[in-house]
């Protein structure tokens, strides 16, 4: 079960009920400010919420430039309400077409790097990952404390008198 907050859960029903799936404008008992745009951001990153262009002035969330956007639930959004997509188009909620989360392929993060390079065997040495990641010395150190804080395995082992670091075993 999907832990939502009562802002959350009432932003989702709200779009369920809307023919276009649309979240905005907010409901009246949701008040536009931290709370709202905060469980906004949430449903958006948990992939419950798309933002897609929109001429719809009312369900507008932001402008770039000519482009306007409003933010739709999509079926991750009205499974975790426990609504069925599978609505009848006469009923009152019904929901148009709504299109699927967009898979988008995110550049892999620095600290993912940093875990393929201790991968290696014969370990890296702190120059490498300073110049894999664009860190400086310090970062890089903290980041190798963060993953065994993390509960990563790393070794530092020397290789012709540099010192290495290797991943052991993973989280």
């Amino acid at each position: 079960m999907i832990k939502l907050s009562d802002t959350q859960r009432i932003l989702l029903a709200t779009a369920c009920q809307r023919k276009d799936g649309s979240v905005l404008p907010l409901p009246g008992s949701v008040h536009r400010g931290g709370g709202a745009t905060k469980a906004l951001a949430a449903l958006l990153r948990r992939a419950m919420l798309i933002e897609l262009p929109t001429t719809n002035a009312a369900a507008i969330h932001r402008t770039d430039g000519d482009l306007t956007y409003g933010l739709f639930i999509t079926k991750a959004g009205m499974a975790a309400i426990g609504v069925d997509d599978d609505i009848d188009a006469g009923s009152s909620t019904a929901i148009g077409e709504l299109p699927a989360v967009i898979a988008v392929d995110k550049a892999p993060t620095k600290i993912a790097l940093v875990l393929e390079l201790l991968a290696s065997a014969e370990g890296i040495p702190v120059t490498e990952l300073m110049a894999a990641t664009g860190w400086q010395p310090h970062t890089t150190r903290a980041a190798l404390t963060g993953l065994r804080k993390k509960g990563h395995s790393i070794q530092r082992i020397k290789r012709d008198s540099i010192t290495c670091y290797r991943l052991l075993g993973a989280a």
